[in-house]
C-alpha cells in the first residue's frame, strides 16, 4: 500500500491524473485497451473534468473501456446516477462510443441489475477471469467504499462478483462490484480528501486490528495487485505519520 498525501485538491488531481494516464498507457501497450472503473460522487468530477480536456491528449481513448464500481438505484436520468455524473463530465468531452461504457442498468429491479451486469462483464473478458486495469474508488465519513457499507451483508461477500445491497440508513438498494471483484484488479486507487473522512482513514489505514463491519474499506487489499491512496493533508490529520 502507497499513501500519497499533497497539500491541496488540485495537486492530489494532477498527480492522480498521471497516475491514470501511466497505468491506462501500459495497458494499452500491453494487452491493446483499458479496462478502467470508475467511482462516482463528488470527489472524482474534476478529475474526469481534466482528464478529458486539459490531458485528453495523452490516451489513446478508443481503446478505453469504462466499468462503474458501484451505482446508486435510482433512474439513469437522475442526478445522483453515478453513469450520468461520468456521462457530464467525462464520456461527453470524449464523444465516448456507446459500445465503451458498461453503465449498471437501473431500469431493472436491483437484483436483476446485478445479474445483468456481472453477465456483461463476463461478455467483456470473454469468460476469463474479470481482471480490471485500474478501479478507482472513493471513500465515505463511514467508511464506506463503491457500495459496501457498514454492517451490510455486502461485508460479508466471499464471491468475487456484482451484488445489489439493502443500505439501511440510506433506505435504498445499491448495486456494487463485491470486495472480492475489487481485490483482483491490477491496480486500486482510492481519491480521498477533506477532514470529515480523516477518522475513517485513520481507522482503515491505520488499526492492526481489522473491524470489516465497521470499516469496510478495511476490505479492500489487492491478492496480486498495487494498492494506492492519493488523499490531501486534511484527510491524514488523525493519522500518526
Amino acid at each position: 500500500m502507497n499513501l500519497h498525501i499533497f497539500k491541496s485538491i488540485p495537486e492530489l488531481n494532477e498527480n492522480l491524473i498521471a497516475y491514470v494516464i501511466k497505468i491506462a498507457n501500459e495497458a494499452i501497450s500491453t494487452k491493446g485497451r483499458f479496462d478502467f472503473v470508475l467511482t462516482g460522487g463528488n470527489s472524482p468530477k474534476e478529475l474526469y473534468k481534466q482528464l478529458s480536456t486539459t490531458y485528453k491528449d495523452k490516451i489513446d481513448w478508443t481503446k478505453v473501456f469504462f466499468f462503474f464500481g458501484d451505482e446508486r438505484n435510482v433512474l439513469p436520468d437522475h442526478k445522483d446516477y453515478n453513469g450520468l455524473m461520468a456521462k457530464e463530465n467525462l464520456f461527453d468531452n470524449l464523444q465516448t462510443p456507446p459500445g465503451h461504457i458498461f453503465y449498471i442498468d437501473t431500469t431493472l429491479i436491483p437484483k436483476d441489475a446485478a445479474i445483468a451486469y456481472k453477465n456483461a462483464l463476463d461478455n467483456h473478458f470473454k469468460g476469463e477471469e474479470i481482471v480490471f486495469d485500474l478501479i478507482l474508488l472513493g471513500m465515505g465519513d463511514d467508511a464506506h467504499t463503491a457500495s459496501i457499507f457498514p454492517d451490510t451483508e455486502l461485508v460479508k461477500s466471499i464471491h468475487a462478483t456484482v451484488d445489489s445491497v439493502w443500505v439501511e440508513k440510506l433506505n435504498t438498494f445499491r448495486i456494487s462490484l463485491t470486495a472480492p471483484l475489487i481485490n483482483k484488479a491490477k491496480n486500486i486507487a482510492f481519491i480521498t480528501f477533506g477532514e470529515n473522512k480523516a477518522n475513517a482513514l485513520k481507522h482503515v489505514i491505520g488499526d492492526e486490528q481489522k473491524d470489516y463491519f465497521i470499516y469496510p474499506a478495511q476490505l479492500i487489499k489487492p491478492l496480486n495487485g498495487n494498492l494506492n491512496w492519493f488523499v490531501d493533508d486534511k484527510a491524514t490529520s488523525f493519522l500518526e505519520l
